[in-house]
């Protein structure tokens, strides 16, 4: 297949930040937008993630808090990749905090206090909603043939999904009626 003359272009500009591949212009566009929601949605995530961990109390707290800053460190983990790979494709990434809230899909939570329970449940519909959000981006990468940023994300889908099991599991209720 022949380049069109705009990605012909953009391997020609010395300088730009566009880097150099076989992908069309279109496809470099729809894969870096599906992925830097992902990446307004892990930084977001990542943010909830530890302001629960920095906030929590009862019953459970050390269980919980131990368990909230293992997922924050992996959701922070994911960012950098996902980063990295849409500029490797020839895009940019995010540049603000600003740029993270245009594009986020996970919701803040700014409440003064939030039950343990409610965290847990929060976190845990919020990392399967990001894992629907990879499988649609997944869906994007294999329509242009980007298998690196698809595979990428088949490790992501994985780790969001333990999350979520995890989450699911700590929110049931123990033999003593408690969570």
């Amino acid at each position: 297949m022949a380049k069109r003359q705009s990605d012909a272009a953009r391997d020609q500009v010395p300088g730009a930040l566009a880097t150099p591949n076989d992908l069309s212009s279109d496809a470099v566009a729809d894969i870096s937008t599906a992925i830097n929601g992902l990446l307004a949605d892990g930084l977001a995530l990542y943010l909830k993630t530890k302001n629960f961990h920095w906030h929590l109390s009862g019953k459970h707290f050390r269980d919980y808090h131990l368990l909230f800053d293992e997922q924050a460190a992996q959701i922070f983990a994911m960012t950098d990749p996902l980063a990295e790979r849409i500029r490797k494709i020839g895009s940019t990434t995010l540049r603000s905090i600003g740029h993270v809230s245009r594009l986020q899909r996970v919701q803040d939570n700014d409440e003064e206090f939030v039950t343990p329970a409610a965290m847990l449940s929060e976190l845990m519909n919020d990392n399967k909603a990001m894992a629907r959000a990879m499988r649609d981006a997944h869906e994007v990468c294999d329509e242009h043939k980007d298998v690196a940023t698809a595979s990428l994300l088949e490790n992501f889908i994985d780790e969001t999904e333990q999350r979520t099991w995890f989450l699911f599991e700590a929110a049931q209720r123990g033999n003593d009626g408690q969570t």
